[in-house]
């Protein structure tokens, strides 16, 4: 069986991202496996995996996210998440779900974010979670990122209140962070008690599949593996003909008169075998007629 393509892999609690890939190395008995978009051990759900040559498309992956959270009210921890050492706790039983919708709005959009201390952040070539746990707090420098919504699906009236929501968003934007500063904004602090990921880079968590599922199926002769084009539909596919698309897969630049122009293209030959990533040349940014330059030659 080819082990090239992707996998819907259905993250659970407990396991890191790396340990995904390492078990995906193993079952396949591949070497070239990675991931699109680290998902934090405690978090469950959809981890986007690249097998063999798809590994050098998972940039262009769609960077869509999309989770369902659970943010608890009244304790605050060291990593914005229940994982970790409390640093105050306090019950906020007056806190109402009209206090918490009242803020919402202003998580909502182009937002500027801290990510967590507890994070995978580089900070001069160091992970942030090593220099956490090596007692160093650091300076994380502010991201933008946006958030497209924010809907309310639960509330739970405790004495450590709940609420659980569906957040759509960028990539690179941390859910710990939203729950940390909606506690911070409300007074009353609050940590992340638990997150799904429910869509990640075009993958959605009703079509995931479990690492058991992955290696059932590749026992009994059963490739799970979504083949490119089928991971990359929201790149719009570009037909060239066999000498232009033999130039192009030999490194050249190709002339092209696309009906629409976008940054990326899904490149396909005449018989529809995907070739690869092109990336379109704007004449008015170069001294030269419009081309598609490679960028990922797939070789089919």
């Amino acid at each position: 069986m080819t082990s090239q393509g992707f996998l819907n892999l259905y993250k659970l609690a407990g396991w890191t991202s790396h340990d995904c890939v390492a078990k995906v190395r193993r079952i396949l008995s591949q070497k070239r496996v990675g991931h699109g978009g680290t998902l934090d051990p405690a978090a469950v759900g959809v981890l986007p995996i690249a097998v063999g040559r798809a590994t050098r498309l998972i940039n262009y992956l769609s960077s869509d996210k999309a989770y369902r959270a659970t943010i608890r009210f009244g304790v605050t921890t060291t990593t914005d998440d229940l994982d970790g050492e409390v640093i105050a706790e306090a019950p906020v039983p007056h806190l109402t779900l009209d206090d918490v919708t009242a803020i919402l709005p202003s998580f909502e959009g182009q937002i500027d974010q801290i990510p967590p201390q507890y994070s995978a952040i580089s900070v001069d070539g160091k992970r942030a979670y090593d220099l956490a746990r090596a007692g160093q707090v650091v300076d994380i420098p502010i991201r933008t990122v946006t958030v497209y919504s924010i809907e309310v699906l639960a509330w739970r009236s405790l004495p450590y209140p709940e609420l659980e929501v569906a957040i759509a968003c960028s990539a690179g934007t941390y859910i710990r962070a939203i729950a940390r500063d909606l506690g911070a904004q409300l007074q009353t602090g609050a940590a992340l008690a638990h997150l799904i990921r429910t869509r990640s880079s075009g993958f959605v968590l009703e079509e995931s599949i479990t690492l058991d599922d992955l290696l059932s199926s590749w026992t009994a002769g059963k490739n799970l593996l979504i083949p490119p084009e089928q991971a990359l539909q929201h790149l719009p596919p570009l037909v060239l003909d066999g000498e232009t698309a033999r130039r192009w897969q030999q490194g050249q630049k190709v002339a092209i008169a696309p009906a629409t122009t976008h940054l990326h293209y899904r490149v396909h030959g005449e018989d529809h075998c995907f070739l690869g990533i092109g990336e379109w040349i704007d004449p008015s940014e170069a001294d030269e007629p419009p081309r598609l330059r490679p960028r990922v030659v797939y070789d089919p």
